[in-house]
């Protein structure tokens, strides 16, 4: 049994989910998110929460489970509070500037990086070696993330490079004489 898939989503105040079409739809103070139903597993929409069951006792089943009741609690958790990454530039002269829908990046290439922001996200610089990257869809948020994220990976020596906050980086000693 699934300990995750047995757990009900809480519905909170301010956010109506609904079954429909072959889909979930969940719309909230921050949007709508909806995702296609998988086959062998039942949603029921109940008062105030949500519970995600097998349909079935099938194999497949009893593999989906627990992954639809976290897709699920994702829509929920999107729609009413958002997802926010947090990208922090650590290099001498790297620097994050959101201009409009583009990020600037200047992360010592001859050339300034610039990343189009997706529709959806939100890109915030509160600093120019902090990045806030908010949006309510968590798949879009992370991909986003690591999209930036790639243009200059932490470096295990100096430590140099863009890396999620909270993220710890192994460092390595140099040379030896």
């Amino acid at each position: 049994m699934s300990r995750i898939g047995k757990k009900p989503i809480p519905i909170p105040a301010g956010v109506t989910v609904s079954v429909e079409g072959g889909e979930i739809r969940a719309k909230g103070p921050k949007g709508e998110l909806k995702m296609p139903l998988a086959d062998d597993i039942r949603y029921d929409v109940e008062g105030a929460e949500v519970r995600v069951l097998p349909a079935n006792d099938t194999k497949r089943a009893r593999a989906f489970w627990g992954m639809q009741r976290t897709l699920v609690s994702n829509l929920v958790v999107g729609v009413s509070d958002g997802f926010t990454k947090v990208l922090e530039i650590s290099g001498v002269g790297y620097r994050a500037n959101a201009q409009g829908r583009t990020l600037k990046l200047q992360l010592g290439y001859s050339h300034d990086v610039d990343y189009p922001v997706p529709e959806g996200i939100t890109v915030k610089t509160p600093d120019p070696t902090t990045v806030e990257i908010s949006g309510v869809d968590r798949q879009q948020v992370g991909q986003v993330a690591a999209e930036i994220r790639r243009w200059r990976k932490p470096e295990p020596y100096k430590g140099k490079g863009i890396k999620y906050r909270g993220e710890f980086i192994f460092r390595k000693e140099g040379k030896k004489k």
